[in-house]
């Protein structure tokens, strides 16, 4: 079984990504991690953004990406956001792809989660049997990033105005985990949708 979780920045996915692990024992990716991992020095992504931006632009002293310039580049420019996410969403597909083979050879049985805002957007509903959509409301997403990793108010709304809506994500999942509340109301949500 591959689950997909999804949902707007601050909705509490990586909550229930431990949950998943540590309740279930699921496999479980972050597909932003992996994405990171791709940038480091040697790895597949790495030239070609090197190649994109140029050493100058691009490299901290210790050659690695800076990734505060990153992201503060592609989230200013759509265009450039869709040459970098050209480079690096089909290597992160390429090596989920190969995670799961991996895991169903070993246990067929186990539960794989993979996690990330974009999922609806990269057609992960080819890869995975059930895509779920982790609902919090605005105002407390909000007040998570603001609060919890100090983003600005404009920062949130440049972010926010770049992911799907409320509808759309209902319209493309097939169970929605209303994470609201306290985690022990999510815990049993979650439960409840392992039924199959």
């Amino acid at each position: 079984m591959v689950i997909g979780i999804t949902g707007g920045i601050g909705a509490g996915k990586s909550q229930v990504l431990t949950f998943m692990e540590e309740e279930f024992g699921a496999a479980c990716y972050q597909l932003d991690e992996i994405a990171h991992q791709l940038m480091e020095p040697g790895h597949s992504c790495y030239e070609q953004l090197v190649d994109l931006f140029g050493e100058d632009s691009i490299l901290l002293p210790d050659k690695r990406i800076n990734r505060e310039f990153l992201s503060a580049a592609v989230f200013t420019n759509p265009r450039l956001m869709e040459k970098v996410n050209n480079i690096v969403h089909p290597m992160v597909k390429e090596y989920i792809l190969g995670e799961i083979s991996c895991i169903h050879l070993e246990d067929p049985s186990k539960i794989i989660v993979i996690e990330a805002a974009l999922l609806i957007e990269d057609h992960y509903d080819k890869i995975c049997d059930e895509i779920w959509y982790i609902y919090t409301e605005e105002a407390v997403r909000r007040e998570r990033l603001m609060e919890g990793r100090g983003y600005s108010k404009e920062k949130v709304d440049s972010i926010m105005k770049t992911q799907l809506s409320d509808q759309e994500f209902r319209k493309n999942c097939q169970k929605v985990i209303d994470n609201n509340g306290c985690l022990s109301k999510t815990r049993e949500e979650l439960k409840k949708a392992l039924v199959f």
